[in-house]
């Protein structure tokens, strides 16, 4: 099992840095390779450079209310999230196909659904 992951490229582990100014403010972020790979991804899907997808990331979940104490782990999450949603066939693997194009809302009631009873109340 393990060698799967430890014989992966290593690079895909090495930590970089971003600098990037979000509403003026100069803000550094630093993530693995492979973070920063499916968040270029989603980016390049919507026709925006990374530092344009994350500062809308950042406007949209503080006008949703979310508390980005930690923001470069929420980051990881939506990378984390936009594999697994294409791995379940919610986000098509075509990536011509924009994010903004989908029914998030569908795609959000579909998954609060595929929840354990315990889960799909918190």
């Amino acid at each position: 099992m393990c060698k799967l992951f430890v014989h992966a490229d290593s690079d895909l582990w090495v930590s970089r840095t971003h600098s990037l100014r979000i509403d003026g403010m100069v803000t550094s972020i630093r993530m693995e390779n492979a973070f920063w790979n499916a968040l270029a991804e989603i980016a390049a899907r919507d026709g925006m450079n990374l530092p344009q997808m994350i500062t809308k990331l950042y406007h949209e979940s503080i006008d949703a209310g979310h508390d980005l104490g930690n923001f470069t782990s929420f980051l990881r999450v939506c990378a984390m999230r936009y594999l697994a949603l294409q791995l379940s066939g919610d986000i098509p693997r075509d990536t011509q196909v924009p994010i903004a194009s989908l029914d998030a809302d569908r795609i959000l009631a579909r998954n609060m659904d595929q929840k354990p009873p315990s889960e799909a109340t918190h």
